[in-house]
């Protein structure tokens, strides 16, 4: 059923007569009865009594309500698909791993979302492993995360490194140092993330190359942004992301190491193949490396 078959039907309704809505609609008379009469001819009924007036039949008054229902719902559906192709609206189904996910994220979606108000955002959050196999499953578009392994199908695009910082229990006896070095953590029982953890990876490679070894066995806790709180109850020290534990919660303290190396790259994940990206993906790609750049110089100056 062709959508201006419909119109012409509630023109007709609305100004009266046959020959009105040929004028409003800009047919000529002949062509407003043909298409009625096809219009009738598909649906198997009729829909005027004809006469000096017209009037609705019962099934016309009843199409009426219909046809007015579809309308609407076409005109909603008209500007939505504009909307999609002008890239303002349709959904993105973003991955990030942690920090980012908690602690960068959201200050760039809500400023995307404030742009872009009728794009529909799916967050899916988990390691980045998580990131390359929901990537190759295809159910997320892109993802923000740490450096992967490299994989043929997908590329990523560095914005910046993670830095590390200190943390500290309040009254420990390195927060009155003015200047710290690897060297003096080697007493410390460290915090660590799990052994896959490309955080974990890096600090251990610090530590091998400027400690040694440590003299104390460390804790493992699953979840970079859950270590500050161990540190917190006295249970020991970390290194960590320092977007992950700024500002400092209280009953901790953050110290720069003078020595301490950068941390992993973070950027974007997607597959090679970016023709396969929405316009709306590659915007909110766009507004993530902005802020990334943004918040690097800040940094810097």
């Amino acid at each position: 059923m062709e959508i201006r078959l419909i119109k012409t039907f509630q023109t007709i309704v609305k100004l009266g007569s046959f020959q009105r809505a040929a004028e409003f609609l800009q047919y000529s008379q002949p062509t407003i009865t043909i298409q009625v009469k096809k219009l009738e001819d598909e649906l198997g009924v009729r829909l005027f009594e004809r006469g000096k007036t017209i009037t609705l039949t019962n099934a016309g008054m009843l199409f009426l309500e219909r046809a007015n229902a579809l309308l609407e719902e076409y005109d909603i559906f008209s500007s939505t698909l504009s909307d999609f192709i002008n890239g303002d609206a349709g959904l993105i189904r973003l991955g990030a791993s942690e920090p980012s996910a908690s602690n960068r994220l959201p200050v760039i979606l809500a400023q995307y979302s404030a742009e872009k108000p009728k794009v529909q955002i799916k967050v899916s959050i988990g390691s980045t492993r998580d990131m390359i196999q929901m990537l190759l499953e295809d159910q997320i578009d892109f993802a923000f995360c740490n450096s992967p392994e490299p994989h043929m199908e997908l590329a990523f695009d560095a914005l910046s490194h993670e830095t590390f910082t200190l943390v500290l229990p309040e009254g420990h006896r390195l927060v009155g140092r003015d200047e710290i070095r690897m060297q003096d953590l080697k007493e410390e029982k460290m915090l660590f993330t799990p052994g896959t953890c490309p955080f974990r990876i890096r600090i251990e490679e610090m530590i091998t190359s400027q400690i040694g070894q440590l003299r104390h066995t460390g804790m493992e806790v699953s979840g970079i942004n859950a270590i500050k709180y161990f540190v917190q109850a006295g249970m020991g020290v970390a290194l960590s992301p320092t977007v992950a534990v700024t500002p400092p919660i209280p009953g901790t303290v953050l110290k720069p190491v003078k020595d301490m190396l950068k941390g992993p790259q973070i950027g974007l994940l997607y597959k090679r193949n970016t023709g396969a990206l929405s316009k709306i993906a590659v915007d909110l790609m766009t507004t993530i490396k902005r802020h990334m750049q943004t918040d690097s110089h800040q940094r810097q100056t």
